[in-house]
Order: C-alpha cells, then structure tokens, then sequence
C-alpha cells in the first residue's frame, strides 16, 4: 500500500532542503529517484524501519519569483487530494506570510492529518518565535532546522505514527498489475481491451486504501488483479498540473502492484519520463513488462521492433533483463501475450534457488574471476543464499564487503540471470560480513 507524505508551502521556505534531508540523510537506507519530474521531487524515506514516499511540491510550480497564489493553491489541493499526511512547511524569519494564511485556511478544511513544519529555528530566539504560528489554528507545531537537521527527529516520529497502517488487505493472493505510462499513452484502451471482452468475469473489489481500487481478471486460465490507474477513476475537480498528478498516482499504482505494465507510445519513442518510470518500478522492486503500444502506427520492416528493443534497452541499462512487447491496445493486438508474459513475471518473482544449487554455480563463476583487489586486499566470497524477501534478493557472505564495487556486482548480478530465470524482476545483492 503506497503511503505518501506531501510537503507543501509557499516558495523558499525550505521545502526542498527537508524533503533531501528526509530522503537522503540516511543514503544507506534510503533510495532516491532523482528526475521523476524536472526536479527532485519524490522520494522513499525509512524511519526506524518504516517505508514511506516523501513528495516535494516546490518544485511543480515554477518560476517562483513571479508566483501567484492560485498555483500554490493547486498544488495544495493536488496534496490534499492525494497524499497521507501534508507537512505544511513555514518560515520562522518571516513570520506569518499572507500566502501562509491562504494555504493554513485550505488544509483547514480537509480531514487529512496536517503537521505544521516551522523551519529555520536554529537558536533559542527563533523557538520563541516559533509561538506566532500558532494562530494559524493548526494544533501544534514542529520546529526544526532543516539545514542542520535539529528537530527532524521529532518529525519523523509523528509522521512514522501517523501513517496509515498496513492494515492485511482482504484482498486473494494472486498478482497485482499496474498498467502505468505518461499520460495519453493508452493506459484506459488497454483496459478497456483487457477487460471488456466479458464484462461478467470481472469484479470490482474495493482496496482498502482509500484510493487503489482493484478489478479481478480471471479467464483463460489466467487470475490477477488489475490495480486502478489513471483514467480507471475520475478526476478530481480540480484543473490539475497533469504531470504532477500522473506522477503521485504513477507512484501510487506501482507501490501498490506486484508487477508493473510499463506502456510506453511507439510513436513518440522511448522518452525521458519513461525512463523515470522504469527507475521507479525497479527502487521498489516490481516487476516489469515494457509495452509499446500503438505499433500498428509504424512504419515497419523485419528488423524495425529489434532495433527499437535495443535503443530502449540502451537507455535502462543496466538493467535490461525485461520482456518488450510490441501491441496495439485499440486493435487488441498481442493483448494475449500480455497476460501469459504476466504469468511468466510472476513465476520468476518467486522463484527461489536452493541454496546448494546456488553455492554450486556462484562460487565457480567467483573462482574463476575473483572480485579486483583493492588497496592490495582481496575480497573472498566464501557463501551466497537467497534471503526470503517479497521480490528476489541474495546475500554473498565474504571477508571484507565494503571493497565490493558496482561494476563487480553488476558481473555477479549477469551470472545469476543467465543461469536462473528471473527476466522482469529487479534484482538485490547484499555483500556481509562472514
């Protein structure tokens, strides 16, 4: 279930700045997806063990000298819209702004659970200070310092505690699959085709998040559920920033599938947002299979779809271990490849190797190109097993991990996929401290 917490506010008051310290102060534990839209702008956060996407509004509005009230607006009403819990962020050496005051009357109003953030309280002045922003009639507030990082702590306990919790979905155990993509890529005709050939066969069944509405598809010897996406519920009624709206809900879909559909529009190209979307699949370990729709549109010869698979590859690599299927969502072409590539993705999410099996091929591959030395030292890999994670991760147990470097995981990470079938699944390498 995906959980996302918004940060929202008027411009420079140190959005940005929490958002990285949230995100990225813990780069062991956390993973950033940088770009997802022309800024950084999401991100996964852990706290005391506990997953969670951090949104940064800021950077949706743009040109910030010359902004107007209604676009910071939107942005709110987008965060109220879609999001867990809304960090209202203000600025302690401006006291309280007349935009602060618009926005503190918005979030007022709504039932989602507001913490009110005042930043820059780095000295004992400031924390007094701080007390101005309690007419904005929003409880308590949080003070902090979000470029030196006091008071984050606090924060992240109330956040942790406030999310909603993971509650056992009473959802069958079979596979969740997003259908995600840009906007106006064909997501709605390729449920339409999937989906409308019986409509009988099909239930409706309510997620218990508020928002991921699941449809069952379960014919042809073939059983999953379909994760409500874009153009499955209505929009809101608001004018809404549509790549930041198909962002949240992007991030939505994937964190609440098992394995993703990627469409992408074979007659704009593989393109950057795209690629986005790929990175994101992959941070949260999902499976995928990339869709390029609407082929019946090209131009083609015998070698057009090979060319195309390779360019697109070009652009994820490292990770390329994926199935491309080339379909036309409108004419329902190959729509019954996508559901047995579904089956086989799902099959190689939880396969799991035996340990012995396992030992018996790593350890010659690694004997036979040991890892680089570093620094006059040599790593020595003395055992590998699978871990019993969701989605397929393996620990190497060995002397010195810390030398163990990507390009040499990446090597490790090819063998495993050459000999196991894992195509459509990212996977993880651990290196432990025998």
């Amino acid at each position: 279930m995906g959980r996302i917490v918004a940060i929202v506010g008027r411009p420079n008051v140190g959005k940005s700045t929490l958002f990285n310290r949230l995100t990225g102060s813990r780069e062991a534990i956390v993973d950033e997806v940088s770009g997802v839209t022309r800024d950084r702008n999401y991100g996964l956060a852990n706290w005391n063990g506990v997953d969670f996407s951090v949104i940064d509004t800021g950077g949706y509005v743009q040109n910030s000298e010359n902004i107007f009230e209604g676009e910071i607006n939107k942005q709110v009403m987008l965060a109220i819209d879609e999001a867990d819990i809304i960090l209202f962020m203000v600025d302690v050496t401006c006291g309280v702004h007349e935009l602060d005051k618009s926005i503190a009357s918005l979030l007022r109003k709504t039932e989602k659970k507001v913490m009110l953030v005042v930043n820059k309280v780095d000295n004992s002045k400031r924390l007094l200070d701080a007390n101005e922003f309690y007419s904005m009639g929003l409880d308590n507030y949080f003070a902090l310092s979000s470029v030196s990082g006091s008071g984050t702590g606090e924060l992240l306990d109330a956040i942790v505690e406030n999310l909603p919790h993971k509650d056992a979905e009473m959802l069958p155990e079979i596979p969740r699959v997003a259908i995600v993509g840009r906007p106006n890529v064909g997501k709605s005709t390729l449920v339409n085709s999937l989906v409308d050939e019986e409509r009988i066969i099909v239930t409706p069944l309510a997620g218990t998040t508020r928002d991921s509405i699941y449809t069952r598809y379960n014919k042809y010897h073939h059983d999953f559920l379909l994760v409500d996406t874009a153009g499955l519920r209505k929009k809101g009624k608001i004018s809404e920033d549509i790549e930041f709206y198909s962002v949240m809900r992007a991030i939505r879909a994937i964190e609440n599938s098992d394995i993703c559909l990627l469409l992408a529009d074979a007659t704009r190209g593989f393109e950057a947002q795209d690629l986005n979307i790929v990175s994101l699949i992959q941070k949260n370990n999902k499976g995928l299979i990339l869709l390029v729709n609407k082929w019946d549109l090209i131009e083609k010869d015998n070698n057009t779809a090979k060319r195309f698979e390779k360019e697109i590859k070009k652009k994820t690599a490292p990770f390329i271990d994926y199935p491309v299927l080339f379909i036309s969502a409108n004419n329902k072409q190959r729509i019954h490849k996508i559901l047995e590539t579904i089956d086989r993705v799902k099959e190689n999410r939880k396969r799991k190797i035996a340990t012995s099996q396992l030992n018996d091929f790593m350890l010659e591959v690694i004997r036979k190109n040991p890892p680089p030395s570093v620094k006059g030292k040599y790593v020595r890999i003395k055992y590998v097993t699978q871990l019993p994670t969701y989605s397929p991760s393996f620990a190497f147990f060995c002397n010195l991990p810390q030398y163990v470097k990507d390009p040499y995981k990446r090597f490790l990470e090819n063998r495993i996929r050459e000999q196991f079938e894992f195509t459509g699944v990212p996977l993880k390498l651990y290196f432990r401290k025998k």
